[in-house]
């Protein structure tokens, strides 16, 4: 199955990542990809697992807001992690959005990636503290280059 945007579009991977986002066409450095609406969230009762791996940290890092999550929308959530990444994000917390920018020239039908582990939606960090804190086993990228991939 392959959903479509004009910009960029779902499909399987073909490796143990599973489904990944795509360029539908070119981006240049600094171009936004992609503005994405979130549902913010404070702290309260324990969610499954399976939306806190979806979730990203729209407090202290990204808003100046401790003690807040927020489910990011349209392919926000679907973003595989790479290290380094070839998108950075960044809040707007007036607007309610996460925008997604390239930090470096992507191809079309490159995977759009982003960092799990970065704080503040940086592109390269240097540990795997997202993957020990959501007890999941990071997948080497399929490139063979030691970062890893969820």
């Amino acid at each position: 199955m392959r959903i479509v945007s004009s910009a960029v579009y779902v499909k399987d991977t073909g490796t143990p990542r599973g489904r990944g986002v795509f360029a539908a066409r070119s981006f240049g450095d600094g171009e936004v990809v992609e503005t994405c609406p979130v549902v913010p969230f404070t702290e309260g009762p324990a969610l499954p697992s399976e939306i806190r791996r979806i979730m990203f940290s729209w407090g202290y890092l990204l808003t100046g807001n401790p003690g807040s999550q927020a489910i990011v929308l349209g392919y926000g959530s679907v973003y595989n992690h790479d290290n380094p990444a070839n998108m950075r994000y960044e809040a707007d917390a007036t607007n309610q959005v996460v925008r997604f920018v390239a930090v470096r020239n992507i191809d079309a039908d490159e995977e759009l990636t982003i960092n799990y582990n970065a704080q503040g939606g940086g592109a390269e960090w240097n540990d795997d503290a997202w993957f020990k804190r959501m007890n999941v086993e990071p997948i080497i990228h399929p490139q063979g280059d030691g970062t890893a991939g969820a």
